[in-house]
């Protein structure tokens, strides 16, 4: 990174960053625990955030002792979710007032997410189909968060340097995706506390944040790894 690099595009995860639906997603798995018989514990739902839906499948079977094929619970979670989607996603506070300024200024936009393509488009429904210029889902990367190839896929798909870019995370798993991929995140944390590392600042929530403060900390991002290096 560099000092002098301009934000010209940020980047936000979905689930628990813009959207409550990691709280749709517990109904969604809890549904499908009931079926098999069990229930999941807190410890293991937590393993679950920022993950993709295969990870999340086999920490399910893991925790009930289920010996079923994964595409069989994949089409019952998704089943589910996709009539919790249906009623709409409710945005966390903020999210959506971020989400105009954002536009507003011209700024170019990804959505980068885990969640699969077919549930990204219902969810889209209440985002916006022209929110984005770029969206990235977990079923079209090589390899999933943690790793850093959903954030490497935007920033080629948006055709810009990591260090003109800004990304919105709520998770540790997702934050080490986009700080692995060299860009500054704004931390929001939601269902997990994400501990802190180089590249991260954090905010207790999406209230307020407008663009000139998005640009506030990207610079400081900036600042901070130029003194690292």
């Amino acid at each position: 990174m560099t000092t002098t690099a301009r934000m010209q595009a940020v980047l936000f995860d979905m689930d628990g960053t813009l959207t409550d639906s990691e709280r749709l997603w517990t109904i969604a798995l809890d549904q499908v625990a009931d079926e098999y018989g069990g229930r999941l514990s807190l410890p293991t739902r937590e393993k679950m955030v920022g993950q993709d839906m295969w990870a999340t499948i086999d920490l399910l079977h893991r925790e009930l002792g289920v010996d079923v094929a994964p595409a069989t619970t994949a089409k019952m979670l998704t089943d589910r979710t996709v009539e919790i989607f249906r009623h709409g996603l409710p945005f966390k506070d903020g999210a959506r007032e971020l989400l105009e300024s954002v536009r507003a200024a011209g700024l170019r936009t990804a959505l980068v997410t885990a969640t699969y393509r077919d549930l990204v488009e219902i969810a889209l429904d209440t985002l916006g189909h022209n929110t984005f210029d770029v969206v990235v889902c977990g079923d079209e990367v090589s390899a999933n968060k943690p790793d850093p190839a959903p954030y490497l896929q935007a920033l080629d798909l948006l055709g810009l340097s990591a260090d003109s870019c800004l990304v919105v995370e709520d998770s540790p798993t997702g934050s080490r995706s986009a700080a692995t991929a060299g860009i500054g995140v704004l931390v929001v944390a939601s269902e997990m506390p994400v501990p802190a590392a180089p590249g991260l600042l954090f905010a207790d929530t999406l209230v307020g944040v407008d663009v000139a403060r998005l640009g506030e900390i990207h610079s400081a991002l900036l600042a901070s790894r130029a003194l690292s290096d």
